[in-house]
C-alpha cells in the first residue's frame, strides 16, 4: 500500500473517490478545501492506494493560532472503510504525520459515523479521546429519500403538509438563485443572523461556494418568492447520494406564507431528482440526540424554559417533516503538542471563556 500526499493527488481524481465512497462527505471534497482557504484555512489531502487506486483518505484543514501553531482538523472524515482497523491505523498514521510536519498542536477529527460503543472503542484504539468541543452539528435529522415523493409527503406531520401546500396556493413560488441574487441573499442572512444571534459568513464567501459548487451541480440555492419580492432562501449541496442542507435565511415579513416549508419541499424534490437517497437536515439540539428529553416531549412544548432558544426552534420546525434523528460519534482529539495546548487553554483563561473552534459548515 503506498501514500500520496497532497502534491501527488489529482483534485478531479479525489473528489470522484469521495463521490464514490459510503463514507464520502462534501466537506471533505477539494472543492470545500478550496472554500475554507478564501477565510484562512490551509488545506492538504492525504490518501493510502492499492494497485493504483485510492482506498482510503482524508482531508485535513489547518488554522493557525496567533502563537504560531496550527489546528489541524478532518471535517467528516477520515474517508475510509471503518471495518479494517489496519487500513484505519496506517491512514491516521499518514494523517498524523501530516499534522506534525506543519507543527500542529491539536488533531481534530469528525467522522460521518453514527454514535455507537463499537466506533468510540475503534477511534480510541487510534490514539485519540473524546471532545466536549465539536465544530459540526453532532445531532441531525435524516429523511429517507428512497420512497416517492407522495409517499415523503405522506409521512410528514399533517400540519407540514397544509403549510406546503399552502405556501402554493398563496402564490408562493421556488426557483433556482443565479449569482445575481446573492446580494439579496446576504442581505436576508444578515436579517436572519440578527434576529436568531448567529454569525453569518460574508457575501465574498457565500459567492466562493456559489462559484466552486453551483456551475457542477452539486449544490443549489433556492430562493422563495411572493410577487416579486424574495421572503427565504436555502442553500442545498449533494454528492453521491446524499444532499444536505446547509445555510437558510429568511426575511420578517409574509411569514405567515410558510415560505420555508416551500423552500424544504423544493429541496427535496431538487435532491430526488438527483439520484439522492438521504436529506440531511443539519443540526438539531444534542439532547434530542443524545436521547436526554424525547422529541415528543419538545415537539409537544413541555421542555423548560431555557431550552426554548438556540437550536430548539430549529427542531420544531425540522422534526415535522418526518424524518430520523441521527446522532453521530462525535469529535475526537489526539494531542500533538503539550505546550501548544497549554497556550490554547493560556489564551482561553485569559479571555475567560473557551475560544471558539473557526468552523461549522
Amino acid at each position: 500500500m503506498s501514500v500520496l500526499t497532497h502534491t501527488q493527488l489529482d483534485p478531479a481524481a479525489w473528489d470522484a473517490f469521495v463521490a464514490s465512497h459510503a463514507h464520502g462527505h462534501v466537506l471533505q471534497t477539494q472543492r470545500w478545501g478550496d472554500l475554507k482557504a478564501r477565510v484562512g484555512w490551509q488545506a492538504e489531502r492525504v490518501a493510502l492506494t492499492l494497485g493504483g487506486a485510492m482506498v482510503a483518505g482524508a482531508q485535513i484543514l489547518y488554522r493557525r493560532t496567533p502563537w504560531g501553531q496550527p489546528f489541524a482538523y478532518v471535517p467528516k472524515g477520515p474517508v475510509m472503510d471503518w471495518e479494517q482497523p489496519a487500513l484505519g491505523a496506517a491512514l491516521f498514521k499518514a494523517i498524523e504525520q501530516c499534522a506534525r510536519r506543519r507543527h500542529s498542536y491539536l488533531l481534530k477529527v469528525e467522522p460521518d459515523l453514527p454514535d455507537s460503543q463499537v466506533m468510540a472503542r475503534r477511534l480510541a484504539d487510534y490514539g485519540f479521546a473524546a471532545s466536549a468541543q465539536t465544530v459540526q452539528p453532532r445531532s441531525t435529522v435524516h429523511l429517507d429519500l428512497t420512497a416517492g415523493l407522495d409517499e415523503i409527503l405522506a409521512r410528514m406531520k399533517q400540519k407540514w403538509r397544509y403549510n406546503i401546500r399552502l405556501a402554493g396556493r398563496k402564490g408562493v413560488t421556488v426557483r433556482a438563485g443565479t449569482r445575481a441574487d446573492l446580494p439579496a441573499f446576504q442581505r436576508l442572512m444578515q436579517t436572519t443572523g440578527a434576529r436568531d444571534h448567529f454569525g453569518v459568513h460574508s457575501q465574498a464567501y457565500y459567492a466562493a461556494a456559489f462559484d466552486l459548487f453551483t456551475p457542477p451541480g452539486l449544490a443549489s440555492w433556492l430562493l422563495a418568492e411572493y410577487h416579486g419580492e424574495l421572503l427565504a432562501g436555502i442553500v442545498v449541496f449533494t454528492l453521491g447520494r446524499t444532499a444536505w442542507y446547509l445555510w437558510g435565511a429568511s426575511g420578517d415579513s409574509q411569514r405567515n406564507l410558510m415560505p420555508n416549508h416551500a423552500l424544504q419541499w423544493a429541496a427535496i424534490e431538487w435532491a430526488k431528482a438527483r439520484g439522492c437517497t438521504v436529506y440531511d437536515l443539519w443540526g438539531i439540539p444534542d439532547e434530542v440526540g443524545a436521547g436526554q428529553i424525547s422529541a415528543e416531549d419538545e415537539a409537544d412544548g413541555a421542555t423548560d424554559a431555557g431550552a426554548q432558544g438556540g437550536l430548539w426552534g430549529v427542531w420544531r420546525f425540522k422534526q415535522g417533516f418526518g424524518g430520523q434523528v441521527v446522532r453521530y460519534v462525535g469529535a475526537w482529539d489526539k494531542v500533538l503538542s503539550r505546550p501548544g495546548l497549554w497556550l490554547y487553554r493560556l489564551a482561553a483563561e485569559i479571555k475567560r471563556r473557551a475560544v471558539p473552534l473557526p468552523g461549522g459548515a
